[in-house]
């Protein structure tokens, strides 16, 4: 994998906080380096937090403690391809923390960053060759929270 993009996640004063969180989920993650502002800067002082560079399933990102004056929407979202149900059900109940903003497998998680917390299989099935087989599997998709493979596979079959 290349680091020539690095994803950077502005964050009020949480970045090692939510950096820590969020290697704590994936396999292949971990901190990589926390690095301290060297001097005051307008919404920190010297020695605070500054940045967090850190790998999430084997993809650096590079998390920003730049102050209060930026907050992440829905524009841009993180999707995580689940093997399993458990995937799923385990990754859901750790990064839902609006739920007002569930929907399709979207989530919100507490610091305000949305992810997709995706069945590799909801792809298979949204591609089936059969198009009838594709928009059942759809049409349930579109009236989850959280997707669910046993009932999305059941809509596809027609059940």
């Amino acid at each position: 994998m290349s680091d020539k993009i690095i994803p950077c996640l502005w964050f009020d004063k949480q970045a090692e906080e939510a950096a820590n969180f969020y290697v704590s989920l994936l396999p292949d993650s971990r901190i990589d380096t926390v690095n301290r502002a060297p001097d005051d800067y307008p919404s920190g002082k010297k020695g605070d937090v500054l940045i967090v560079e850190f790998t999430l399933a084997g993809q650096s990102y590079t998390a920003l403690n730049g102050g209060p004056y930026f907050t992440p929407n829905e524009a841009v979202s993180f999707q995580i391809m689940c093997d399993d149900q458990a995937e799923v059900d385990r990754l859901w109940e750790a990064l839902s923390a609006v739920p007002e903003a569930e929907q399709c497998g979207w989530v919100k998680d507490r610091y305000g960053f949305s992810w997709q917390i995706v069945p590799k299989r909801m792809n298979a099935l949204l591609a089936d060759p059969d198009p009838a087989r594709a928009q059942r599997a759809f049409k349930a998709m579109m009236d989850m929270k959280k997707l669910d493979i046993a009932t999305l596979e059941a809509a596809a079959d027609g059940a």
